[in-house]
């Protein structure tokens, strides 16, 4: 969990870390703040662009400890939420913790509540000064503490009792009380040592989040979102810190609490300090007026093609659509079936309603109706359970194979919005084609259970478990339920968390599942992040759900800017360093380093590609016309693109058409083109609509 603008780690607690605590690091839980200079570039440093950027984790600026920790020390956690978690220190042998740190998404303070124990303040960097202040309110003391690489932090100690806190620098590594201490302890970065910025978290103090809610409204093509926090402490406004894409979306009543603070990110520039205990976003530009014919921002959907261009369209449909969808589509990854699918409704959706071709069509989608049965009646290679202990939908593929990263590592939560988005994106156009396919059809989602309790369990797979439920469902409940499994929006939900994939306050997905990883979570597709928000807007438009359709157009709107700041990098960007921008893209975002790179491999159109697939409606608006440009000319103009091999090629002309839709329409209509630059999630039909709807064809 990436609370913002500070990096939390527990330390010496060795069922976190299977480890033993090294010499040297103390227990408890550290604190570090960042700036770019404390960036570790490579492999080479002095490239431009670099290939990666990685934030040091060895730091240990302020550390939270207390006399009763030390060896055998355990963590617990509770409450844990969409956007906030409670971390607990426990001494060895004891019942209950000796202090809690509630984490909030953007929190501007790390507070600690100690629980009757005796606080350590330690340090890695060593303390210079340690200065008692003036206390800013009744009940709180303060003290500003310089450490020996002269940053300066703010000390907050608010008593439950109203005594105070009186603490002593025993050593230039540890501050500690004169004795047992229950209340609040809160420190704060106070950057450049400024008077004003102190000010503002003096007003702040002895107030902390512990956790956050999320309203939305949407009007027309106008939405807005809010994010408002519970709070513990005494009643005073809280300091929240906002990233960029908050910043420039920020209501006016909101933004009217901007502070002059802002502080290093690890991965998404400056975050600046907002006073309130709420925040309204604003998008004016929901992508409403995008359908499933070729968008783009300047004449919005387009479904007049060209009398040739049909011609053609109706050619390529004619060979693809005779395929066997059943073959392609009865795979054992869920991901490669549901690009099966999504593929094959797309072409049969431009050779519908942008080509004319009812018969066709039709006949298309008759083997496709037969192709998506076998997902929705849950009869594929690995069906689907209901997994309780994380409250999801999975694959079976782990449990049956023994391999935890089978199929992208689906049994274990990764990349669910990727793979869902492809089922939804197809059934959205199923059911648009063919409204009664909805309510006619019936799935199921099988349930296993342990014999010995009432509850459902799927990560550990025992032969003595066995099926005792089959849940009958219509294809409208198959597919809302993969929705909710990835985007579930309600609290009330009993079954799945709110908004698994899609972080609120980041504005993006992540895709990391239940996998350890030393740089947190992690995502390499913004294109397949947006291409699940794109089919969920357009399920909810095929099925009626004005709510859902609404949800889908607000998630585009908020990805759209926070991709613009944080992923796809124009020569403006400034939130990415300047040596890396470069790259065009971040390749894999992790909450503590960027590479530009991808899990497959480090070739320019895989890096770059992974941000395009597939090329669909909303891919014009998430990703603007000046960084297509630009990434173009950086990688594959002057005939740099016909040196790529594969579909990769395809991919990269379908992204072109973003552009230039005439040089891509007449290559995918070229009397030379070869099926073998079309991934298998992509159609020639598909991308001879895309270009010539875009403008390619006269």
């Amino acid at each position: 969990m990436e609370p913002g603008i500070w990096q939390c780690q527990v330390l010496g607690h060795e069922r976190l870390s299977h480890r033993s605590r090294p010499e040297g690091e103390l227990p408890g839980h550290k604190v570090t703040d960042f700036v770019d200079r404390g960036k570790v570039f490579g492999p080479n440093a002095g490239d431009n662009p670099v290939e990666y950027y990685v934030n040091p984790v060895g730091i240990q600026s302020i550390i939270f400890s207390a006399a009763e920790l030390g060896p055998g020390m355990t963590l617990t956690t509770d409450s844990l939420a969409a956007f906030s978690a409670n971390v607990n220190l426990v001494p060895r042998d004891a019942s209950s913790p000796a202090v809690t740190l509630p984490l909030v998404q953007g929190m501007g303070f790390v507070t600690a509540i100690y629980h009757s124990v005796t606080p350590f303040l330690d340090s890695g960097i060593f303390f210079r000064t340690i200065t008692p202040l003036p206390s800013p309110k009744t009940g709180v003391t303060k003290y500003k503490i310089l450490l020996e690489d002269g940053k300066t932090w703010l000390l907050y100690a608010t008593a439950s009792n109203g005594s105070g806190l009186a603490l002593t620098a025993t050593s230039n590594t540890r501050l500690q009380a004169a004795g047992p201490f229950e209340g609040t302890i809160q420190i704060a970065k106070n950057p450049g040592d400024v008077a004003s910025q102190e000010q503002s978290y003096d007003t702040a103090a002895g107030a902390y989040p512990t956790s956050a809610s999320l309203s939305a409204s949407v009007d027309g093509s106008t939405g807005s979102y809010t994010l408002s926090w519970t709070k513990g402490g005494d009643g005073s406004p809280l300091l929240m810190f906002a990233l960029p894409h908050h910043i420039q979306s920020m209501a006016a009543t909101t933004s009217a609490g901007k502070t002059t603070i802002q502080l290093q990110t690890t991965v998404k520039g400056l975050a600046t300090g907002v006073i309130g205990d709420s925040w309204t976003m604003i998008e004016p530009d929901l992508p409403t007026s995008i359908g499933f014919a070729p968008w783009n921002a300047a004449s919005g959907s387009n479904q007049a093609i060209s009398a040739a261009a049909q011609q053609k369209i109706n050619a390529a449909g004619t060979t693809e659509l005779s395929q066997d969808m059943d073959a392609q589509s009865n795979l054992n990854s869920m991901y490669y079936s549901g690009k099966a699918l999504s593929k094959f409704a797309t072409a049969i959706y431009a050779v519908h309603d942008l080509a004319g071709n009812r018969d066709l069509a039709q006949a298309g989608l008759n083997k496709l109706k037969q192709a998506f049965a076998r997902f929705a009646s849950n009869k594929q290679q690995f069906p689907l359970v209901y997994e309780s202990a994380w409250g999801g939908v999975v694959s079976t593929a782990a449990y049956a194979t023994g391999d935890s990263g089978v199929d992208f590592g689906n049994t274990y939560y990764n990349d669910h919005h990727f793979h869902w988005s492809y089922f939804i994106h197809a059934a959205a156009i199923i059911g648009y084609l063919d409204p009664s396919w909805i309510p006619a059809n019936r799935g199921e989602i099988i349930h296993f259970q342990s014999p010995a309790t009432s509850h459902y369990y799927s990560l550990v797979v025992s032969s003595t478990w066995h099926r005792v439920s089959m849940l009958l469902l219509t294809v409208l409940d198959w597919v809302n339920t993969l929705i909710r499994d990835a985007a579930n929006p309600s609290p009330a939900d009993p079954y799945f968390p709110v908004s698994r994939s899609f972080d609120w306050y980041h504005g993006h997905s992540w895709a990391k599942g239940l996998f350890d990883s030393g740089d947190g979570k992690d995502q390499e597709s913004t294109s397949e992040d947006a291409l699940f928000s794109y089919a969920m807007k357009m399920w909810g438009h095929t099925i009626g759900d004005t709510a859902m359709e609404a949800r889908g157009n607000l998630m585009l709107a908020v990805q759209k800017r926070a991709f613009q700041n944080s992923f796809l990098m124009e020569r403006a960007n400034v939130n990415q360093p300047g040596n890396f921008v470069g790259n065009k893209v971040t390749g894999i975002l992790f909450e503590n380093k960027c590479d530009h790179v991808t899990y497959f491999g480090a070739n320019p159109e895989y890096i770059e590609g992974i941000h395009m697939i597939p090329i669909n409606p909303s891919s014009g608006y998430t990703r603007n016309q000046n960084f297509i440009k630009e990434e173009w000319a950086t990688y594959f103009d002057n005939g740099r693109v016909d040196q790529v091999d594969g579909g990769w090629r395809g991919i990269l002309y379908s992204n072109l058409a973003l552009i230039d839709p005439k040089a891509a329409y007449n290559w995918f209509s070229g009397p030379d083109f070869d099926p073998k630059y079309l991934d298998n999630g992509a159609t020639l039909t598909w991308y001879l609509a895309l270009s010539a709807g875009l403008g390619g064809s006269e």
